[in-house]
C-alpha cells in the first residue's frame, strides 16, 4: 500500500508541476526576470503550494503516525549557517540559469525534455561532487575534533 500511495503522490506532484508551468524553463525564467519581462503567474502557485503546506503541517503536527500508519519523524531544527546560504546560493543561481529546480527537472525528464537532461545528469553530478566534499571536510573534520 505504501509503494502505491508514494506513485499517487508523486504523479499528482508531477501532474501539478505540468499544469502550473514548472516544467517550462521559458515560463520560470520569466518569473524570474523581474527587471524584464516578468510573468507573475508562477508567486501564485508558489502561494497555493505554502498554503497546502501550511495546512498540511498543521495537521502533521497533531499527529504521531502517518496516515498509512508508518512513524512520524520530524527533522532536528538546525541553525541558520554558512553551509545552507552558500546551498541556497547555489540552488538559487541553477534555477536561474537552467530554468528548473529538481522536482520539475525529473517531471521534465520523464516527458522526454533533452534540456532537462542535461540538467539532471549536472545536478546529480553536483549532488556526488558534494557528498565526496563533505565526507572530506565537513564529516572529516567532525571526526577528528571527536578523537581529540
Amino acid at each position: 500500500m505504501n509503494r502505491i500511495s508514494e506513485f499517487l503522490v508523486g504523479l499528482l506532484f508531477g501532474l501539478g508541476l505540468m499544469l502550473s508551468g514548472m516544467t517550462d524553463p521559458g515560463k520560470v525564467l520569466g518569473f524570474l526576470d523581474l527587471a524584464g519581462a516578468w510573468d507573475p503567474s508562477l508567486a501564485l502557485v508558489m502561494g497555493g503550494a505554502i498554503a497546502v503546506g501550511v495546512a498540511a503541517f498543521a495537521v502533521a503536527k497533531k499527529r504521531t503516525l502517518t496516515f498509512l500508519g508508518g512513524a512520524l519523524y520530524w527533522p532536528d531544527a538546525g541553525a541558520v549557517d554558512k553551509r545552507l546560504v552558500l546551498g541556497s546560493l547555489v540552488f538559487g543561481v541553477g534555477w536561474g540559469l537552467a530554468g528548473f529546480c529538481p522536482g520539475p527537472a525529473v517531471v521534465s525528464l520523464a516527458a522526454g525534455q533533452p534540456k532537462a537532461a542535461v540538467f539532471v545528469a549536472a545536478m546529480l553530478a553536483g549532488m556526488a561532487l558534494f557528498e565526496v566534499l563533505d565526507r572530506r571536510f565537513h564529516r572529516g573534520a567532525a571526526a577528528a575534533g571527536a578523537e581529540r
